[in-house]
């Protein structure tokens, strides 16, 4: 064994010194310490509303539990949108889906249009005066982002793309402040999961879950015009809303020229064959009298666009290259959604049907709705049998949400009729 003289103390402190230390916190993970040595020159700014749009993704700090068994299902996902002038909330959508050009698309349409039917169905009174199309969207390198629908998309509404540099997060620094206000809002809520594991402790979040996806998409609404929009914002020294209102007349509200096909490219999309009996989608049946000279005219199989959200309608492209929308073969059918759908078609294969109807699919997930509204607030007597507390009026949800996935059409919907 050698002998070696231990180093001096000095010694020892210059070579500390010498360490780089955003190397050293990006080796071991510490992203505070490697956040608060990465130099951040410039600032992304913008000189008037909607010039700049920042869209963003992140995993809710919460567990939310099915509508039926009140049972704990996942955390869901947030994709917001903001406006870098102003600091506005532009639009939001949640799911439990993972990220993907479908919620990117429908944060962005929710975004464009007009809000007000949508909080009324929800039975929000506060004023979200956003609308209309960005100059720019500012966005990461995520697949959702780079889809050829969402670039499509973009492109025809005249939607410039500034993707951010790769492994630059701070490039999205105003969303990124926004999500962490918004999660912050959350770790008030039973269920939730904190930050780190430090303030979760002992705290069992999966059994203190209590919210439903439709109640915390209302929540998250009423937090974002009740209390964000109307609250000083620290970069602004003013309240959002009260920006927004000073400079939304300065420029003329940039809608797309034809909303209807604005609406269409952002929606998910399947090629069908037309049959003489109309377009099969999900095990549902639509039909439009623009289709018959089309019928047995074509082999080519037609590309065929959903709303995810209301099944009631597709809009089919012709062989012409036009689009036309397709409803329920039978009127008599009530909107539901996709995920309605599917839960209803599953339901009944699972109680050995071969053959499922239009019918049977839309009454099935009528049913399950009904049920869906009489669970509600009923999930500590589901897993505690016993009463549960009456919550109050900003969370519960009526029988006439229909929550995120909505068999209600939504304000930009309504507007391409």
């Amino acid at each position: 064994m050698a002998e070696l003289k231990p180093p001096h103390r000095r010694t020892i402190e210059k070579r500390l010194g010498d360490l780089d230390l955003r190397q050293r916190a990006q080796r071991r993970g510490e992203t505070k310490i490697e956040k608060a040595t990465t130099p951040v020159p410039g600032s992304l700014s913008a000189s008037r509303p909607l010039e700049i749009v920042q869209i963003d993704h992140t995993k809710a700090d919460i567990f939310v539990v099915d509508e039926e068994t009140r049972e704990p299902i996942g955390r869901p996902w947030l994709t917001l949108a903001m406006d870098v002038f102003s600091r506005m909330v532009t639009g939001f959508y949640l799911t439990m889906e993972a990220p993907s050009r479908l919620s990117t698309s429908l944060c962005l349409l929710h975004s464009v249009y007009d809000k007000t039917a949508w909080l009324k169905a929800r039975k929000i009174e506060e004023p979200w005066p956003v609308a209309g199309l960005p100059d720019r969207v500012h966005v990461d390198n995520g697949a959702d982002f780079r889809s050829r629908t969402f670039k499509r998309g973009c492109e025809n509404a005249g939607i410039a793309i500034d993707w951010r540099p790769p492994a630059t997060p701070r490039f999205g620094g105003h969303i990124e402040r926004l999500i962490g206000t918004q999660m912050g809002r959350l770790h008030l809520l039973p269920g939730t999961t904190f930050s780190n594991a430090q303030d979760l402790a002992e705290y069992d979040s999966k059994k203190h879950a209590a919210l439903t996806l439709r109640e915390l998409e209302r929540y998250i609404a009423l937090d974002i015009v009740g209390s964000y929009h109307q609250s000083i914002h620290s970069s602004l020294s003013r309240p959002p809303l009260a920006v927004w209102r000073d400079h939304e007349g300065e420029i003329p509200l940039r809608l797309p020229e034809d909303r209807l096909q604005f609406w269409v490219s952002f929606l998910p999309e399947q090629e069908r064959t037309l049959r003489p009996t109309g377009i099969h989608l999900f095990d549902l049946r639509y039909w439009s009298p623009a289709l018959s000279a089309d019928v047995g005219r074509t082999e080519r199989r037609l590309l065929v666009k959903y709303d995810p959200r209301d099944m009631s309608r597709v809009f089919v492209r012709r062989p012409s290259g036009n689009f036309v929308e397709a409803r329920y073969a039978d009127l008599t059918l009530a909107p539901i959604s996709l995920h309605e759908a599917l839960t209803a078609r599953r339901t009944l294969r699972e109680k050995g049907r071969r053959e499922v109807d239009s019918r049977a699919v839309v009454r099935t997930a009528l049913e399950q709705r009904k049920l869906v509204d009489e669970a509600v607030n009923r999930t500590a007597a589901a897993r505690r049998g016993k009463a549960q507390p009456r919550l109050s009026d900003d969370l519960r949800v009526t029988g006439t949400l229909r929550g995120v996935d909505s068999s209600k059409p939504v304000p930009f919907v309504e507007d391409t009729e």
